[in-house]
């Protein structure tokens, strides 16, 4: 006898959703790292050169005092930070005014700006580091064709998720690459208000962040952003096609509530004409059947989307009762339509720079600040299991990674050198 399994809640998949949305964030920390090993041998002269909106307000220079770099770097973060919102506002503004059309042509041009131009320096670096023979022709229509393919993938076109996902994942190495030629103190502000300001603009109200997501939500649409989603987890057990995870299984559950709604509908209005002596058994029986099918799509949908929150449901309480649903509230970055954890391109960006920052100095400070950065993540992804909305995947790894990496710099390292010098060994 066929029974239906329970389905799988968040909890039960969390390890995989750890694992697969990790992996991703590994890797861009470590090609950032190997790219700063290569290119930053000197590190100082370098951050010296790169003039941006980052260091608009105060250049850095290894003369300034200690309270003259300070109040610099606070300035740098506090116009940076500035910028982000008001440009996240204007966002905002675009998609309530459903310019989609152009938030997805600048989402592609800047994809295209930061792979050919950003991502066509730092090969020439490598190329001259490490002698590469290539011809100028040769190396343009390369480099543009990478970058073309990058825009179609991300933004323009279906692809393999595979594809999407390695171009999201270059784009944040070449972004977070070019973010490590900061100046020191001003990169560790800039790190420091960027996890408070997406812990404002996620949970607040007024959060520009919130009100995109929210706006999105309630009009059944995808947000024109760069957002890594990792491949959802479906009850492979369950039977549904096979396990083929569909791409907006939340909407077709919508859907699915509104026919079983209908349904329900015409089942009142057949059971009055019953009462009326006007259905004979024939409609009784097709009454019944609608009945069912309604059910079994409805239970088809819970099964093969485990992972979405299931506070859309109709209940039925009796005959003559009224229907009652709740409308299904995906909140942002976390759990997306697909059912799959989306985490945000910036969130692997500032990662980055924290693990390139730390490989300036040494390794093992990088394998700390790696180690509280995944601690970190893993503890916003708990959270995210269990309040089940929208949360900032900065605040909690950048303050583990800033402690660690200064706790390492300034008491670990102390203490190896120490042990290693007198010969004492754990």
């Amino acid at each position: 006898m066929a029974q239906i399994q329970r389905p799988k809640s968040f909890l039960d998949s969390l390890g995989e959703e750890i694992i697969r949305i990790i992996t991703p964030v590994s890797i861009c920390m470590f090609i950032v790292v190997i790219l700063v090993s290569i290119l930053n041998t000197d590190s100082s002269s370098a951050s010296t050169t790169i003039n941006n909106i980052a260091t608009m307000a105060y250049a850095e220079t290894t003369s300034d005092s200690f309270w003259d770099k300070l109040k610099g770097a606070l300035l740098n973060s506090l116009v940076f930070v500035a910028i982000v919102t008001v440009v996240t506002f204007v966002l905002v503004l675009l998609f309530y005014l459903r310019c989609t059309q152009f938030l997805k042509l600048y989402m592609g041009f800047s994809s295209f700006i930061v792979l050919g131009f950003m991502g066509g320096e730092i090969a020439l670096f490598l190329i001259r580091d490490f002698s590469v023979p290539i011809d100028c022709f040769t190396f343009l229509v390369v480099l543009f064709n990478f970058a073309a393919v990058g825009v179609l993938a991300v933004f323009m076109s279906k692809m393999a998720i595979f594809v999407t996902q390695a171009y999201l994942v270059v784009i944040g190495v070449l972004v977070a690459y070019w973010f490590t030629l900061l100046p020191e103190w001003t990169t560790w502000a800039l790190l420091v208000a960027m996890a408070l300001y997406d812990l404002a603009a996620v949970l607040l109200p007024v959060g520009p962040l919130r009100l995109l997501v929210e706006l999105a939500i309630s009009r059944d649409e995808d947000i024109p952003a760069l957002v890594y989603e990792a491949r959802p987890v479906t009850n492979h057990h369950s039977g549904s096609r096979d396990g083929v995870a569909q791409r907006r299984l939340w909407r077709e559950r919508r859907n699915v509530g509104n026919d079983s709604e209908e349904n329900l509908n015409s089942e009142s209005s057949l059971d009055s004409n019953l009462t009326n002596g006007t259905v004979d058994g024939g409609h009784h029986t097709t009454r019944l059947a609608r009945a069912e099918e309604g059910q079994l799509l409805e239970r088809d949908a819970e099964l093969s989307a485990p992972l979405i929150d299931r506070r859309s449901s109709v209940q039925v309480h009796g005959q003559g009762d009224a229907v009652s649903s709740e409308s299904l509230l995906l909140e942002g970055i976390g759990l997306g339509s697909t059912g799959a954890i989306k985490l945000g391109l910036g969130d692997f960006i500032f990662y980055s720079v924290l693990v390139g920052r730390a490989a300036m100095y040494d390794f093992m400070t990088v394998y700390a600040c790696y180690l509280a950065i995944i601690a970190g993540l893993g503890i916003t992804l708990m959270l995210l299991a269990f309040y089940q909305k929208a949360l900032p995947a900065l605040p909690v790894s950048v303050a583990l990674g800033v402690l660690f990496y200064f706790l390492t710099r300034l008491l670990l390292e102390a203490f190896v050198v120490q042990c290693s010098l007198n010969l004492v060994m754990f």
